[in-house]
């Protein structure tokens, strides 16, 4: 058996400073995205996200692209060969809990993009809280382009980015939105060199990871509750959680560093 087969499809591995890494491994099919990929990657982010030594999460792809997203050579055979409820329920089974998962695990997440990231590929990134972009990648959200609607929680996250009337721009016409219009745009959190992409996002992760964890979960959590409750709701839910973090042992400790004139120390709890 070769060494491609014996590859597993997408990895996670956990550094000792509390990054997770989760790596999308299909570079010879640019990350395309197959049943087994698919599969793979529902299993390793929630892993990441119950990981509670993992602090911090990056998500990246090997090779030349992040990822292109369905692989559409499988989705072919499949649309010759499967009834449409079993094609179609890679939605329901597959993007919807990657996207579920990276957006709500209660710890930051970081995507490292290394090349283009279209369709799918893109929404993954998206999910993120940041991401770091190398110079020579580039979005594309394909979805329209194949005569699809977007999935993977873009019609949530994309207006959120850029608002409503960019988002359905490039929906309706999708093009490869370079890293530099990216970080224009909001796509971007931030541009770096490709050779430095992996060091700028791993140094970011620790960062985070050396942070108040419970506290990045809670205003994860609390920004996603605004997004769609009224204020007089979103405020009572800022109350709650001001409890939970008000309760935490990084907030005890940060005050009494703060009084001490000390630079706070934060172990997550």
């Amino acid at each position: 058996m070769s060494d491609d087969l014996d590859r597993p499809p997408v990895t996670y591995h956990r550094s000792p400073d509390g990054v997770g890494k989760i790596t999308m491994a299909r570079p010879e099919a640019m990350n395309a995205l197959d049943l087994a990929t698919k599969d793979a990657l529902v299993a390793v982010v929630q892993r990441a996200a119950e990981d509670a030594n993992a602090r911090a999460v990056v998500i990246t792809g090997s090779g030349r692209a992040f990822s292109v997203g369905q692989d559409l050579r499988e989705h072919a055979d499949n649309l010759g060969s499967q009834p449409m409820a079993q094609v179609w329920a890679t939605v329901a089974q597959h993007y919807g809990p990657i996207a579920q998962s990276l957006a709500t695990m209660p710890k930051p997440v970081v995507a490292a993009v290394n090349g283009v990231a279209a369709g799918a590929g893109a929404s993954i990134a998206f999910a993120c809280d940041v991401r770091i972009v190398a110079d020579t990648a580039g979005f594309n959200l394909a979805f329209t382009g194949i005569g699809l609607s977007c999935d993977t929680g873009t019609s949530w996250t994309l207006p959120r980015l850029v608002g409503h009337a960019r988002a359905i721009e490039l929906l309706l016409q999708p093009r490869t939105v370079g890293a530099e219009e990216a970080l224009n745009l909001g796509l971007a959190t931030r541009v770096v060199p490709a050779d430095e992409l992996q060091g700028e996002a791993d140094l970011l992760a620790a960062q985070l990871a050396a942070g108040p964890t419970v506290a990045f979960g809670a205003v994860r959590r609390a920004l996603a509750y605004a997004a769609s409750h009224s204020l007089a709701d979103s405020l009572a839910y800022e109350a709650e959680l001001m409890e939970l973090t008000g309760s935490s042992e990084d907030h005890h400790d940060a005050v009494r560093s703060f009084v001490a004139k000390e630079r706070p120390t934060f172990h997550g709890r």
